[in-house]
């Protein structure tokens, strides 16, 4: 078994490319064969070396590892002009010399009858050069028969070859066309199943017709739908972030995303989570569903929630970090990023969020949020705060079980509830009113952190009281 993810790099690895790589990639793992990345980068103008990396940089996130490659199709030109060269001597391509107004009238006069816009076949049995024109070199597709082909997701197709026309694998400037630079591709490189976006369905004739003529056995094919939006429309920027970077950057784990896209479109009974070695244990491009699938973002948050909780949390800490450092925060100047996960981990949905909501315990604490202030920073709340701080002082350990206790102790000293202390302890800590719980609070923030913090907020406290 051998598959390839073959992305023209002329922008970001959208989802849509993500999920046809990781078909592939499992399902050359199923079979204990090879996966391949080719970078298709033909389109010369269009092409980029940032995205190209940004292809490499999407699969190595998503680990998707490729057994040979990245082959890039620019390093093949040669290869290319020799095997166009090979069908113009054995007659199953010819040179065409119309010129770019000739096929434009041609196409206008086409539409305007309201037929199918084609080549008419003008210099398909010879034809003499034309001075100032460079011809392009067309394949001779059969004009009778059709091409028959068993998809391993949408069943037997059928065209007829009068469909299909003579089209151009080589331009003017010799450099050649898509679908012929693909037969040749696949024909060396050996790969035996093609995988990807039912886009390609009208492709597929002219390239086995290419096969048929180079006297090779075509691959077998798997065209898998499109994936949609949340309103039945084609999943487009407009709907969210489609690049597979951009959910990097918007907080998800690369075992969410992954899981994710696996199951839209495929399925395994009811199950819903699946580690990679259930994946590649189970998987077959045959079960893959024709029809389209929509992406629900609720779905692949519920996920990630899921992984946030469920992986080792070195783990998830370590992809944080990422999330840290792109924030401008120095992740080792706080507590164990291992430790902040086992808090958050259950409060958040994305790892971005979580690295928000806990810069507190990393960094300088800055205004206080105005209304929580103004409710738990009152007098009233002087000589309990003080207290606890006092209290928290002599722990010898500072855990949470020890630093709950201290809490409690003292409210309980003073015949008042836990909040009456711990929501003023928690906004001198977070500067807001809302954070985990106060032993796990005070515990991320740390001995030093927590008792200046509570210092600051007294001194808060008493600024307060005399201003009144």
């Amino acid at each position: 078994m051998r598959t390839r993810f073959a992305p023209s790099p002329t922008g970001f690895l959208h989802v849509g490319g993500a999920r046809t790589a990781l078909f592939c990639y499992l399902q050359a793992r199923a079979a204990k064969g090879v996966f391949i990345l080719r970078i298709e980068d033909t389109d010369l103008e269009r092409s980029t070396p940032e995205s190209v990396q940004a292809i490499l940089d999407g699969m190595a996130w998503l680990g998707l590892d490729y057994d040979e490659g990245p082959y890039y199709q620019t390093q093949r030109f040669d290869r290319y002009a020799e095997v166009a060269g090979q069908l113009l001597d054995e007659g199953r391509a010819y040179r065409c010399w119309c010129s770019k107004e000739r096929i434009e009238a041609l196409r206008e006069e086409q539409m305007k009858l309201g037929q199918k816009p084609r080549y008419d076949g003008h210099c398909r049995d010879g034809a003499e050069p034309v001075a100032g024109v460079k011809p392009v070199v067309r394949f001779r597709n059969p004009l009778d028969g059709e091409v028959v082909f068993d998809d391993l997701v949408r069943g037997r197709i059928s065209i007829s070859n009068t469909e299909l026309d003579d089209l151009v694998i080589a331009r003017p400037d010799g450099s050649p066309t898509y679908n012929f630079t693909v037969v040749v591709d696949d024909l060396d490189m050996g790969v035996n199943l093609v995988i990807r976006g039912d886009d390609h369905i009208n492709n597929t004739p002219r390239q086995i017709n290419i096969y048929c003529a180079l006297g090779a056995e075509p691959p077998a094919f798997a065209h898998v739908p499109m994936i949609l939006g949340s309103d039945g429309a084609r999943l487009s920027k407009r709907h969210g972030a489609v690049s597979v970077l951009q959910y990097r950057e918007d907080g998800y784990l690369p075992e969410a995303l992954f899981n994710y896209l696996v199951r839209l479109g495929w399925s395994h009974g009811d199950q819903e989570i699946f580690s990679r070695a259930e994946m590649i244990e189970y998987f077959d491009i045959r079960d893959v569903n024709r029809k389209a699938a929509a992406f629900d973002t609720d779905k692949l948050d519920w996920l990630n929630q899921h992984y946030m909780r469920s992986l080792p949390p070195g783990e998830v800490a370590r992809h944080l970090r990422w999330h840290f450092k792109r924030m401008g925060i120095d992740p080792d100047q706080g507590p164990p990023l291992e430790d902040l996960v086992g808090v958050q981990a259950d409060r958040v949905k994305t790892l971005k969020e979580m690295a928000e909501q806990s810069r507190v315990f990393y960094e300088e604490l800055g205004d206080y949020d105005e209304g929580s202030a103004k409710k738990h920073l009152r007098p009233v709340a002087e000589e309990p705060l003080r207290a606890v701080g006092n209290r928290l002082a002599d722990l010898l350990v500072w855990d949470p079980g020890r630093l709950n206790e201290a809490v409690r102790i003292t409210a309980e000293e003073r015949g008042i509830g836990m909040g009456k202390i711990a929501q003023p302890l928690r906004v001198a800590l977070t500067g807001a009113a809302v954070s985990p719980s106060i032993d796990k609070t005070l515990w991320l923030a740390g001995r030093e952190r927590s008792l200046e913090r509570i210092s600051r907020a007294l001194a808060f406290i008493a600024a307060r009281a005399a201003a009144m």
